[in-house]
């Protein structure tokens, strides 16, 4: 079954959906075989560590992040990517506000039926 999002998301006219211990997103679009999703951090709020089938790659837009990826850690600040093999356990913690652009692939059907945000708290 083919699912995908309007063509055009206007980000000023969406609302952020709250995950808590800091953490919100926009989902920005999707089909079956992609998701682009804003998400925006406190200062402090952690991604927990998890793991998805999903191939991830994020570009870090404001702040800076403490990633860690299969046990290897790193600073990421504006400007910087990252990219997530599937499978791998992976976390961050937010250093300074931030914002990051994720993308997914295939789509994070766990977001749609708001079963993903189980990894975000403080």
């Amino acid at each position: 079954m083919k699912r995908n999002s309007e063509k055009y998301l206007v980000s000023s006219e969406m609302e952020w959906e709250e995950l808590g211990g800091g953490v919100s997103r926009k989902i920005l679009g999707y089909d079956n075989q992609i998701m682009m999703v804003h998400v925006k951090f406190e200062k402090g709020a952690v991604g927990s560590p998890h793991h998805h089938f999903h191939t991830q790659t994020t570009f870090c837009a404001a702040g800076k992040f403490e990633f860690e990826i299969d046990g290897e850690k790193q600073i990421v600040q504006a400007g910087d990517g990252v990219y997530i093999q599937p499978n791998l356990v992976h976390s961050a913690v937010c250093l300074e506000e931030g914002m990051l652009i994720d993308v997914f692939s295939p789509v994070r059907e766990d977001f749609l039926d708001g079963s993903g945000v189980s990894y975000f708290g403080k």
